[in-house]
């Protein structure tokens, strides 16, 4: 038999898948109609490559979305217990001044 799923590709292809999904956990979920439609026009005007990267890639976006405003939320409550100070921006201020003035317009 001859094919793409037989001879050494098949056997390459096979190896590869299953080591693929021992690596990774699988999602399985439910998407209205209207939404797969959408990730298919992005999928068929390559912008993803499958649906499973589009999915994939939404979830890092999301994750990362949630871990920066995380992040942010700690910065401001640090601000928030211990403000600036002149002292502490001043100086920034008086350097920006200083380096004005020395361009020679």
């Amino acid at each position: 038999m001859s094919g793409p799923l037989f001879g050494f590709q098949g056997r390459l292809a096979r190896r590869i898948a299953k080591r693929y999904t021992i690596c990774m956990a699988q999602f399985v979920t439910r998407v209205e109609d209207r939404l797969a439609c959408e990730i298919d026009k992005l999928v068929a005007s390559g912008v993803v490559a499958s649906r499973s990267e589009a999915v994939r890639l939404g979830l890092e976006r999301l994750v990362d979305r949630y871990r920066r405003e995380a992040i942010a939320r700690r910065i401001v409550e640090g601000y928030t217990r211990r403000p600036q100070t002149e002292d502490d921006v001043g100086w920034s201020d008086e350097a920006t001044i200083e380096m004005i003035r020395d361009e020679p317009w």
